[in-house]
């Protein structure tokens, strides 16, 4: 299942880079959750050799990501967004406590640019 998700995420990153045989039964295997003799069927070509261009964009996906980085990247950025979000709910939380309303009001508008941030790149 783990496998599915990462291959899954791996292909929004980077599925143009594949061809469009591949990325056709990719699309089937994993999103439309074909069997690999279904996919075989509607391509008019064997199981084993939909399973090896399954095997085979599988493949180049992990190596792309391993050579590019971009989900990393993105997981990064993710956890650091998560956490910068924590540290601004803290601070809102203690300028509360203290009454310090210029820094409550900071406090609040980090909050809102780390949610605007998030929405656009995740």
């Amino acid at each position: 299942m783990a496998k599915n998700m990462e291959v899954a995420l791996l292909y929004d990153y980077y599925g143009e880079l594949l061809t469009d045989k591949q990325r056709d039964m990719i699309e089937q295997y994993y999103h439309q959750d074909l069997s690999l003799s279904e996919i075989a069927e509607n391509a008019g070509i064997s199981r084993q050799g939909v399973r090896d261009s399954v095997k085979r964009a599988e493949v180049q996906l992990f190596d792309m990501e391993e050579r590019i980085g971009l989900v990393a990247k993105m997981r990064t950025i993710h956890s650091t967004l998560e956490a910068m979000s924590r540290y601004s709910a803290a601070i809102h939380t203690k300028s509360e406590a203290l009454g310090a309303s210029e820094i409550t009001n900071d406090a609040v508008r980090l909050a809102e640019l780390i949610d605007a941030l998030k929405d656009r790149i995740l």
